[in-house]
C-alpha cells in the first residue's frame, strides 16, 4: 500500500486531476458494459433471449457491446491527450466509433419485437439500444471543442434513434419516447464528460497562472533592483563625471582647487560604492518575520493547514536573514515537491542556539534522505557561514522534517574587527584644514566636507 500511495503523492495537483479524469472515463466504460452487457448476460444465464434470434443473437450482441466499450475507452483516453495537446486528434477512431455505435444500435433494435399496439416485447434489447447510443454520443463529444457541436451530438443521436426505431416497426409515440430517453441519457453522459474536461482545463489554467504569477514576481523584483541601482548610480556618476571634468580643466590651468575637486570625486565614488552594497545587501537578505507570514499565507492559500509558533524576538539581523532563507526554501519545497495537507513551523531558542523546524506530511519526490537538491545545499553553505547546521529528510512515517540550528548571537563576519585599510585616512572633522599638496591623502567615506565649488 505504501508504493501506490507514494506514486500518487509524487504527482502534482494538475496531474492528479488528469489521472482522476482519465480513470473516470474508463469507469464510465465499465458502467456501459455492466448496464448493457450485464442485462444480456443475465438473459443468457436464465436461458432467455430477445426477439426471435435465439441465444446466438444475444451472445453476438453482447460481444458487439463489449467491443463498443473497448473502443469508447481507447477514444476517451486519446481524446483526452488531444485536448491537452499531446497527440493529434483521433479522427479515424471517432468515425469508427460512430459506425460501430450505429451497427450495435441497429442490431439491438432489430431484436425488439412489437405487437400491433406498439408495445415492446423485449425491453432488454431496447435498453441496450438506448445505452449504446447514449455512451457513444458522449464519447464522441470528447473529440469536439466547439460548444455547438457538443450540444448537437446528443440531439443528433436522439433524432436518429427515433428514426431507426420507426424504421424497424415501432409506433410513432413509442419511437418518440425512445428518442426522448436517448436525448436525456446522451445529454447526461455528454454533460459529465464536458464538465470533467472543463474542470481539468481550469486546474491546468490555474497552475499556469500560478507559474506566471511567480515569473512576474521575479521580473518585478528585478525591475525594482534595477530601479534602485539606477537611482543610486545615475545621480552619483553624473556628479562624478562633472567634477572630474572640472578637475581636469583646473589641472590644465594649474589651479590648486583641482585637488579639492578630486577629493570630492573620490568621496562620491566611495559613497556610491557603499550605497550599492546596501542595495545589494537589501536585495539578498530575507526578513524572518516577513518570510514566516508569507509562508503561512502561501501554504494556506494552497489548501495546506499551516501553523507558525515561536515568533523571532531578540535575534540578530544576520541570524534572522539566514533563517528567513530557510523558511523560504522550506515553503517552496512543500509546495513543489510534496502533497502536504499539514505543515508546522516552529522557532525556539535553546541553550544559545536558535532552532527552526518545518514539519509536513508530504514526502518530496524521490526523497531518500537529507541533502537532496541544490536548494538545501545552498542553505547549508549559508548557515555554515554563521556556524549553523541543517538537517532535512523523511522521518519514515510519511512526514518530512527540516531542522536548522544557528547560534542565537551570530559571530562577527570576517574582517569586522579589522582596522582601516592601508592608504585610507580617517574622516576629518568640521573645521580641520583640507590636505593639500601632491602627496595629500583623501577623506574616507562619511566625511561631511563637500569641498568648495570652484569655477574656472
Amino acid at each position: 500500500m505504501r508504493g501506490p500511495g507514494r506514486w500518487w503523492r509524487r504527482k502534482s495537483t494538475p496531474a492528479k486531476v488528469e489521472a482522476y479524469t482519465r480513470w473516470s472515463f474508463h469507469f464510465m466504460v465499465l458502467v456501459e458494459f455492466v448496464t448493457a452487457g450485464g442485462q444480456l448476460l443475465g438473459l443468457l444465464v436464465r436461458g432467455e433471449h430477445p426477439g426471435a434470434g435465439g441465444p446466438g443473437a444475444a451472445t453476438a450482441l453482447m460481444v458487439l457491446v463489449a467491443g463498443h466499450c473497448v473502443l469508447c475507452g481507447v477514444i476517451a483516453s486519446r481524446s483526452l491527450d488531444w485536448q491537452r495537446g499531446r497527440r493529434a486528434k483521433p479522427v479515424r477512431l471517432l468515425w469508427a466509433l460512430g459506425v460501430v455505435t450505429a451497427a450495435v444500435a441497429t442490431a439491438a433494435v432489430s431484436l425488439v419485437e412489437h405487437d400491433r399496439a406498439g408495445r415492446d416485447a423485449d425491453g432488454t434489447a431496447l435498453g441496450v439500444y438506448v445505452v449504446v447510443l447514449a455512451f457513444g454520443a458522449g464519447t464522441i463529444t470528447l473529440g469536439l471543442r466547439d460548444r455547438r457541436r457538443m450540444l448537437a451530438s446528443p440531439t443528433g443521436f436522439a433524432a436518429g434513434s427515433g428514426l431507426v426505431a420507426s424504421a424497424f416497426g415501432m409506433a410513432a409515440p413509442s419511437a418518440l419516447i425512445v428518442a426522448a430517453v436517448v436525448l436525456l441519457s446522451a445529454g447526461f453522459v455528454t454533460a459529465t464528460y464536458v464538465l470533467s474536461l472543463w474542470l481539468l482545463n481550469v486546474v491546468h489554467e490555474l497552475d499556469e497562472a500560478r507559474e506566471t504569477r511567480t515569473r512576474l514576481a521575479v521580473a518585478e523584483e528585478r525591475l525594482r533592483f534595477g530601479r534602485d541601482l539606477h537611482d543610486v548610480m545615475g545621480r552619483n556618476l553624473a556628479v562624478i563625471a562633472l567634477k572630474s571634468e572640472l578637475a581636469v580643466q583646473l589641472a590644465q590651468r594649474e589651479r590648486p582647487e583641482a585637488v579639492t575637486q578630486m577629493v570630492e570625486v573620490q568621496r562620491l565614488a566611495q559613497e556610491t560604492q557603499r550605497e550599492v552594497r546596501e542595495v545589494v545587501r537589501g536585495y539578498r537578505e530575507a526578513d524572518l518575520n516577513s518570510e514566516l507570514a508569507g509562508a503561512k499565507g502561501v501554504l494556506t492559500a494552497a489548501g495546506i493547514d499551516c501553523t507558525v509558533t515561536g515568533p523571532p524576538v531578540g535575534l540578530p539581523a544576520q541570524v534572522q536573514s539566514a533563517l528567513g532563507w530557510v523558511v523560504r526554501e522550506a515553503a517552496t519545497n512543500v509546495l513543489r515537491h510534496g502533497d502536504a495537507r499539514q505543515c508546522a513551523v516552529d522557532l525556539r531558542v535553546r541553550e544559545g542556539r536558535a532552532v527552526l523546524t518545518v514539519d509536513n506530511d508530504g514526502v518530496p519526490d524521490g526523497a531518500g534522505g537529507p541533502g537532496k537538491g541544490s536548494g538545501l545545499v545552498g542553505l547549508r553553505e549559508r548557515l555554515a557561514e554563521i556556524g549553523g547546521t541543517l538537517r532535512a529528510g523523511p522521518t519514515g512515517d510519511g512526514r518530512f522534517l527540516l531542522t536548522a540550528e544557528v547560534p542565537s548571537s551570530a559571530p562577527a563576519g570576517p574582517g569586522a574587527a579589522a582596522g582601516p585599510r592601508a592608504g585610507v585616512v580617517a574622516p576629518r572633522t568640521a573645521g580641520s584644514p583640507a590636505p593639500t599638496g601632491p602627496g595629500a591623502r583623501t577623506a574616507a567615506p562619511g566625511s561631511t566636507d563637500f569641498g568648495n565649488e570652484v569655477t574656472p
